[in-house]
């Protein structure tokens, strides 16, 4: 026997699991369903007959409510978040939907809407919504920003302070990679769970997209927001559980506050969002709050970035090699040049290697650096061969996330067989930091460079912390000393200890010492009484194109210092 289906359509919408208001266009309320009165307060006979603004909380400005009757009178509907008053004084996100129809020949508007601060019925909301995310159950960007926008116009009450914060996880696509997308929707998971039990339970948590994440905090006195961040970065540092793994991740979280950072809505999310990015330049696992000192170098640095992604692929002339000689410090002999690569801009004009890169490391350009690298030593070569002949070494610097990538041999293999063909001898230098962290398939690379004849150094040593078994292991001939140790020779302080000890510890493993910064005559002679083998810096000769270096191999007592 099939179901009888209601036809009293009063009974429908005064059942209908949201609040319904119906109002004429002058407008004054008609009717309100028993949704209304539960989630405002107020009876039927209590509003009936009266305007809307009955329930306004006053938080809106006079613009808000002008754009939004001229929606109306344009015949559009009008969606969005708005702050009303209940009944007992209490102000409440309301999610309002508002629409014009036909009523007995009369135009009334029907406006439906449902409290966005209640965490009950939220499966109800995710099926009917588009404002929330289905995997946390978190408002999502949309939604956030019309809180962030509602909140920013409460601007007029003269409330306290808010601040918008911008949370992303590190490394987390490593966790899609290695674990799958299932458990790394577990990771979000617990990762929404973290910030909600950090914050207070009035403040409002979104996840923006992928393993970003907003709040809207309020405030009581600034410095709250540096204990706050400070719980949040400590929470994630805490392995998380999902099914019956630990994972252990971390976050970077960036801070703007209202109105001293942003005035309006997306001024402040955008303010935050760099300073997170300025949280992740400086180590990750931890926050900034925003600054227009540390905008201005993010914004310089998304700038160069921009600017070294199009030269790279359009531009190649902009860069060019430059070549530092190596010195023998006895004999005053050049016995190797190291080549670096220069990039000037047409706007930026010459940019640090400093700089960029580090910009090329991040952005997984780096094999395009050596590229342009190689392309110039190359052209060098062809023009002109160096007169010099014997075991004079040619060093390049290579990045140790690129020993592995397949390309890096396509790159570079026809450049040490042109040096070879010269007599010369290859070699490429790896920085200290780096070689401390390679892969047993990384150092089999180096080993099979090894037997090929290419040198290996491990460039700015005594900056990182290698151990002796480690180097006894690794498949090295030189050690080139850190510039800062350098810098402290020739001095009545004497600062040739660390020096020393790196002499001895090369003395003891065989290999061989370079010198990186000399700049005195004072640290040249300390050198050479110490017995260093070899040396470079500005005191013998600064990285200059390949021309004058080929004046100086000419001539190579010229610039002798021994």
């Amino acid at each position: 026997m099939p179901i009888e289906q209601p036809h009293d359509f009063e009974a429908l919408v005064a059942q209908y699991p949201r609040a319904i208001m119906i109002a004429t266009k002058e407008p004054r309320i008609t009717y309100v369903n028993h949704m209304f009165h539960t989630i405002t307060g107020y009876q039927s006979d209590e509003v009936v007959g009266k305007t809307p603004s009955v329930l306004s909380s006053g938080l809106h400005t006079p613009e808000f409510y002008r754009e939004m009757w001229q929606s109306l009178a344009n015949g559009e509907r009008w969606e969005g978040l708005i702050w009303n008053r209940k009944k007992s004084g209490e102000d409440y996100p309301q999610w309002l939907s508002i629409y014009a129809m036909e009523d007995r020949g009369q135009q009334v508007y029907v406006g439906m809407f449902m409290d966005m601060g209640e965490r009950g019925g939220a499966d109800e909301r995710l099926a009917s919504l588009a404002y929330y995310d289905p995997l946390t159950e978190l408002p999502n960007r949309s939604l956030f920003k019309e809180f962030l926008n509602a909140r920013v116009s409460r601007r007029s009450r003269g409330d306290t302070s808010f601040a918008v914060l911008f949370v992303n996880l590190d490394f987390f696509k490593m966790i899609n990679s290695l674990h799958g997308h299932e458990r790394g929707d577990g990771v979000l998971k617990q990762a929404a769970s973290c910030i909600q039990s950090v914050v207070g339970k009035d403040d409002i948590v979104a996840r923006l997209s992928g393993d970003e994440f907003a709040v809207i905090v309020e405030l009581q006195e600034y410095d709250m927001l540096h204990e706050l961040c400070e719980r949040l970065i400590q929470a994630f540092r805490a392995p998380v559980i999902v099914g019956d793994r630990e994972c252990f991740i971390s976050a970077s979280a960036g801070a703007a506050v209202y109105p001293v950072h942003g005035e309006i809505g997306t001024e402040l999310l955008q303010n935050a969002d760099r300073a997170m990015h300025m949280a992740k330049l400086a180590g990750r696992s931890c926050y900034r709050i925003y600054s227009e000192a540390d905008d201005e170098k993010g914004r310089r640095e998304h700038e160069l970035s921009e600017a070294l992604t199009v030269s790279l692929k359009t531009a190649s002339d902009e860069f060019h090699v430059v070549y530092q000689p190596q010195y023998d410090l006895c004999s005053g002999q050049i016995v190797g040049v190291e080549a670096l690569l220069r990039w000037q801009h047409p706007e930026f004009g010459a940019v640090s290697p400093g700089d960029f890169i580090p910009l090329a490391e991040r952005r997984g350009q780096i094999h395009e650096i050596t590229y342009q690298l190689v392309r110039g030593i190359m052209a060098d070569l062809r023009e002109a061969p160096p007169p010099l002949q014997g075991q004079c070494g040619l060093a390049i610097n290579i990045s140790a996330r690129q020993i592995t990538d397949a390309r890096l041999g396509v790159a570079i293999g026809p450049l040490f067989d042109r040096i070879r063909e010269l007599g010369w001898r290859p070699e490429i230098e790896i920085t200290e930091t780096h070689v401390m962290n390679l892969s047993e398939q990384s150092l089999k690379i180096l080993r099979a460079f090894q037997e090929q004849g290419v040198g290996i150094a491990i460039d700015d040593f005594g900056t990182g912390y290698s151990s002796l078994a480690y180097l006894q292991n690794l498949p090295v001939q030189v050690l080139k000393i850190d510039r800062q140790f350098i810098s402290r020779l020739g001095g009545q302080g004497g600062g040739s200890q660390i020096v020393t000890a790196i002499l001895g510890i090369a003395e003891a493993l065989g290999l061989e010492v370079v010198a990186e910064g000399i700049e005195t005559q004072e640290q040249y002679q300390e050198l050479c009484e110490l017995r260093c083998q070899r040396g470079q810096g500005f005191l013998m000769a600064r990285p200059q194109r390949w021309q004058q270096l080929q004046d100086m191999i000419s001539d190579p007592y010229r610039n002798s210092t021994g």
